[in-house]
């Protein structure tokens, strides 16, 4: 497309809501990296969103741009992307993001902007447009991520409870308060390098279809990799009380031999994820894997309806994001 001083300032303006999502996804993430630390006791809230942000970042040189890959040419067809689909794409999922966190429910990040991706594509060009082999993996994930931290989580706690049976439990709990710190550090780096590189892929998109970078490319540019990485890490810096507390205490209480399990299940479920492609929730998996450790104990130490309230907000991003990425794009054509 013929590119114009006019728009190459709304392309602008675009990447730098993309990199405000970029910083939002961090913000309201930030908990799912640190709330089993914090609930623990383990770090202040200050010293966790500091240490999750540190990791947030260096994970840019850790894990190949599979994800962002994914994002950037999987979902939709990038011949019928234009500003508006941008546009819309980032608008429902800050707006999701942002109704979510008010109300202090852990949704999912990636799967809002997945759906805004989607909704805003749909209204464009019809379903014909979306990509469906790589959208069914993404839904599919929807459960088989939360599955995967369930039974991670499990397993370790398991191992952990029969490699520590002769050892007295002030020991444990002394053991793995700082073992907690290496669970913590391994999750906030699945953490980033999953959920960063979603928004590469996106402005990676924008960047194709204005003809500011080749489809055949195999790699973003680099300034856009650094820019979402330093965005979402700046985000965690920032990252939200209200979540924290619905994912480190409201849904089962932890103490560090659970938080190290949860948090090590997570991000080997993470890690798995990543080097697949797959755009995961990091909220749905640590949801998972938090769910799981609590519940070697006894299954009344997980607090259930706390938990299906989180799943209906799971269930209703891809679906709610999208219905307000359409308007976003019909208001985006009509007034622009």
């Amino acid at each position: 497309m013929e590119v114009t001083h006019t728009a190459l300032l709304v392309i602008t303006l675009l990447v730098a809501l993309g990199f405000a999502f970029d910083f939002m996804n961090g913000f309201h993430d930030a908990a799912n990296s640190i709330a089993t630390v914090v609930s623990t006791g383990v770090l202040k809230p200050g010293q966790a969103v500091v240490f999750a942000a540190f990791f947030n970042v260096v994970a840019v040189f850790v894990f190949h741009l599979s994800v962002a890959a994914t994002v950037g040419k999987g979902i939709v067809l990038p011949g019928i992307v234009d500003l508006h689909v941008i546009f819309g794409a980032l608008v429902g999922a800050i707006a999701w993001n942002a109704l979510t966190w008010y109300y202090g429910i852990p949704s999912s990040s990636s799967h809002a902007l997945i759906g805004g991706l989607v909704g805003a594509a749909l209204v464009k060009a019809g379903a014909g447009v979306l990509m469906y082999g790589e959208l069914s993996k993404i839904v599919a994930f929807i459960f088989v991520a939360p599955l995967l931290g369930f039974v991670f989580g499990t397993c370790v706690m398991i191992g952990v409870a029969w490699i520590c049976r002769h050892m007295r439990p002030g020991r444990v709990d002394r053991s793995f308060r700082h073992l907690q710190l290496i669970s913590a550090g391994a999750y906030s780096l699945g953490h980033g390098g999953n959920d960063a590189q979603k928004t590469i892929g996106l402005i990676w998109l924008l960047l194709i279809a204005t003809g500011y970078s080749d489809v055949s490319a195999a790699e973003p540019p680099v300034w856009v990799v650094a820019g979402c990485y330093f965005a979402m890490g700046m985000g965690t810096m920032f990252g939200g009380w209200r979540i924290i507390k619905t994912m480190g205490q409201k849904i089962t209480k932890l103490k560090p031999v659970g938080g190290f399990c949860a948090e090590l299940g997570g991000a080997m479920t993470l890690f798995l994820s990543t080097e697949l492609g797959i755009p995961v929730s990091t909220t749905h998996t640590i949801t998972g894997a938090i769910i799981g450790a609590g519940s070697t104990q006894r299954p009344s130490a997980v607090r259930w309806g706390v938990a299906g309230s989180i799943v209906w907000a799971w269930v209703l991003t891809i679906p709610a994001s999208a219905i307000m990425a359409a308007l976003a794009y019909w208001a985006s054509v009509y007034l622009f």
